[in-house]
């Protein structure tokens, strides 16, 4: 399958792109950016072409890969998706509920496969954990706790600008924690959220299950005091998420390969574009709530 990657930022450079050049049986045909130059360096260092026009990109693939921030993304996919192209897709996938639903929408009435990049869905051992949780059930509730610190020394993220607005944890690493609190307890029913010194959030969540949990988010965390732990307790005991083993590129080229494998088949993946619209609306909910 042609692909097109859309983005040239460290995520596309560290990630989008040598996951696309790695995996069997797709051809990364070239890179779009706003930025001329860039497209033309990173099409370099992955052997492709950089496109500045995205129109022609589109007509020249089957499927668009993107690293590009939410609200750009929801744009760019929605033109893509309304000519056919499958979505291979970042979270979160779009910033606002209306746009969310319009992308899963159009990729719906176009018939066409998506995935959206939750990176722990995608990292075969802890594919295995939550597998192993949902077999053992009677679980009665969990938690995530996702603590970074965007301003620690080498992180390739600092210079991201929708990170660092009020709700950037909200909606950078939140997507992260109720994806991983949906794998294990199930589809989550709805959530409150309290807001935090600076940038942090905690969420109390049902699940449709009946389990609660719960999730604290932040970016700007102290060095000393970032933190990342999520785990479930019940019936059982505890079980905690084991750390990722698999490279976010190894992750990334399986998330390609899977779309691939939705494409041919018609079936919807686990974690489609309909499944990211649900964490949007979620995370939107949880703005709404901090903003009263």
């Amino acid at each position: 399958m042609r692909f097109g990657l859309v983005g040239t930022g460290p995520w596309a450079r560290a990630t989008h792109g040598p996951g696309l050049r790695a995996a069997p049986g797709i051809d990364l045909v070239g890179v779009w950016g706003r930025d001329r130059d860039k497209a033309t360096a990173l099409a370099g260092e992955l052997g492709t072409t950089g496109y500045d026009d995205y129109a022609q990109l589109l007509e020249a693939v089957d499927a668009v890969a993107f690293a590009v921030p939410p609200r750009v993304q929801a744009t760019m996919a929605l033109e893509a998706a309304a000519v056919g192209k499958h979505l291979l897709l970042d979270k979160p996938v779009a910033d606002a509920v209306e746009d969310a639903r319009a992308l899963a929408a159009e990729a719906a009435a176009e018939g066409i496969a998506s995935v959206v990049f939750f990176t722990g869905r995608f990292q075969p051992e802890l594919r295995t954990f939550f597998a192993e949780v949902r077999d053992r059930g009677g679980w009665k509730g969990g938690w995530s706790r996702m603590l970074a610190s965007l301003d620690a020394p080498g992180n390739p993220f600092n210079e991201s600008p929708w990170r660092r607005e009020q709700r950037g944890a909200l909606w950078d690493v939140g997507p992260h924690a109720l994806s991983n609190l949906s794998a294990m307890l199930g589809p989550i029913e709805q959530l409150r959220a309290v807001g935090g010194e600076g940038d942090l959030v905690h969420l109390v969540v049902t699940h449709e299950s009946g389990a609660t949990s719960t999730a604290s988010v932040s970016l700007f965390a102290p060095p000393e005091g970032s933190n990342f732990e999520t785990g479930v307790w019940g019936e059982t005991g505890t079980a905690l998420l084991p750390a990722g083993e698999t490279s976010a590129v190894d992750a990334f080229q399986l998330a390609a390969t899977e779309l691939v494998a939705a494409a041919a088949s018609g079936e919807s993946h686990p974690v489609d574009v309909a499944f990211g619209t649900r964490i949007v609306e979620l995370l939107a909910s949880a703005e709404e709530q901090l903003e009263r």
